[in-house]
């Protein structure tokens, strides 16, 4: 729900939600789509000349969002003991929130949105795995004192 919110409904009133559901293709938001990988990350690196809050925001937002979820899966489901599937996971909810910003006039679609969410899910479940390694190794280092 957290991750709709501050994804989909960004700067919104609850008026301007319910105003968005519409399938028109004019509009604000509709020409802003980006498909071009890194393009967005590199304009807010290198070009925007933008405040540095806002860069922080659009780049390390997107990263820091979606670290909950790359957390949170590994814990609640052995399935998601893999780098790849996390991934997988984070790039899917992330694709899905792209889509429907397209299609409801959200905001626009941006591929280099789905590069940062995806990071994000990977960057949250590496401290879960590196916990779990370390617990493994103390688990077999514990059984052989204890034999």
């Amino acid at each position: 729900m957290i991750l709709t919110k501050m994804i989909l409904f960004k700067y919104m009133s609850f008026p301007e939600i319910i105003s968005h559901f519409t399938f028109k293709t004019e509009g604000a938001y509709w020409n802003q789509n980006n498909f071009i990988p890194f393009k967005t990350i590199l304009y807010y690196l290198f070009i925007a000349d933008i405040n540095t809050n806002i860069r922080i925001e659009n780049l390390v937002g997107n990263i820091i969002g979606f670290m909950p979820l790359g957390f949170l899966l590994p814990i609640i489901s052995k399935k998601f003991y893999s780098l790849k599937r996390v991934a997988f996971a984070a790039f899917f909810l992330s694709s899905t929130f792209e889509i429907i910003q397209i299609i409801f006039k959200f905001g626009s679609f941006d591929v280099d949105d789905l590069i940062l969410n995806t990071v994000g899910g990977i960057a949250g479940c590496l401290p879960v795995f590196l916990f779990l390694r370390v617990y493994k190794k103390n688990q077999g280092f514990a059984n052989r004192i204890a034999n």
